[in-house]
């Protein structure tokens, strides 16, 4: 029997998608191996995340209640004495700008092999088989690390956790060395339209190279208006300086899960995809009935999307 550590992610205040997720699949890793899922709060509103991620399939929640954000040196140091304390088999972080900074340093610091960006996570005896994505999607590939390992998991992949659990809360009183912690967040600053985050909207609009010209951007700005909804974008738009790049979804972009995308004038690159599959309904707008969006869309218009998209403004104004 060996048991999972798993890490939350949050970001000024707010628990990120990916910490429900990231229970998903350390409860499956912890059924494989037939152990305990763990799952560490680490600075903020600890007792307040710690009631919302108290989901089924957790175990135990442990909290270290040190500092309001994200910090490198205090997560490094609070994970490897939770290690040390639970002597779990695997250390599951999100792949997120905050666990790619502390994750490899943890890994360092415990002598352990690292995976990033999973897709996929599996037992064969004690090697732990990581499925990653290469080549912009194209190609799957499996890593097999033997013993404890310590990987990272991709945004989306995993089902969110669900149910009230009666997980244990335990604060985890870390021994933080305070002449370790090399930085300190003092702030934020909002740049190149920051204000709007795409990951978290209900609904989005997305454009892509379809819509031909920057001056019929207003067109898909009047739908957004009459949907309440977000304006996201493929990368040929960023590209071009039509939209800031806090607007592009894919991989080199934001992973987003909305309630509805729309995606008006998008072909589907594997790029793209990847970083909206996990939509919970996908309406696509295309000249071409080929083109890769229409086969994962769940709604597919095969029509000029400057007839489609004045129609339905009009429907929903």
């Amino acid at each position: 029997m060996s048991d999972v550590l798993a890490v939350a992610d949050h970001r000024r205040g707010e628990l990120r998608d990916v910490s429900y997720e990231i229970i998903t699949a350390g409860r499956q890793l912890a059924d494989e191996t037939g152990g305990d899922l763990h799952l560490a709060v680490i600075s903020g509103t600890v007792d307040d995340f710690a009631e919302k991620l108290n989901r089924e399939g957790v175990d135990a929640i442990h909290t270290v209640s040190h500092g309001e954000e994200f910090n490198h040196d205090v997560y490094t140091q609070a994970i490897t004495q939770l290690y040390d304390e639970l002597a779990p088999q695997f250390v599951l972080t999100p792949n997120s700008v905050n666990g790619l900074d502390y994750a490899p340093a943890v890994a360092k610091a415990l002598d352990l092999p690292v995976v990033t960006d999973t897709v996929g996570l599996e037992t064969d005896g004690d090697t732990l088989v990581a499925t990653r994505e290469m080549y912009g999607g194209k190609v799957e590939t499996t890593n097999e690390l033997s013993g404890e390992a310590v990987a990272t998991i991709r945004g989306a992949e995993w089902p969110a956790a669900e149910g009230t659990g009666d997980a244990s809360v335990e604060a985890f009183d870390a021994d933080i060395d305070e002449d370790a912690v090399g930085s300190t967040v003092t702030g934020f600053e909002e740049v190149g339209g920051g204000d709007v985050d795409i990951s978290e909207a209900d609904v989005l609009v997305s454009v892509g190279r379809g819509i031909e010209e920057e001056d019929n951007l207003p067109l898909i700005e009047e739908l957004a208006d009459a949907l309440d909804a977000t304006i996201s974008s493929s990368r040929p738009i960023v590209d071009n300086g039509w939209l800031p790049k806090n607007r592009q979804v894919g991989q080199s972009g934001k992973v987003v899960t909305p309630d509805v995308y729309i995606a008006i004038g998008i072909s589907g690159a594997v790029q793209h995809v990847a970083g909206m599959k996990g939509s919970d309904t996908i309406v696509a707008i295309n000249t071409d009935p080929n083109a890769p969006i229409m086969d994962i869309a769940d709604y597919a218009i095969h029509d000029d999307l400057f007839d489609v998209v004045p129609a339905l403004t009009e429907e929903f104004q």
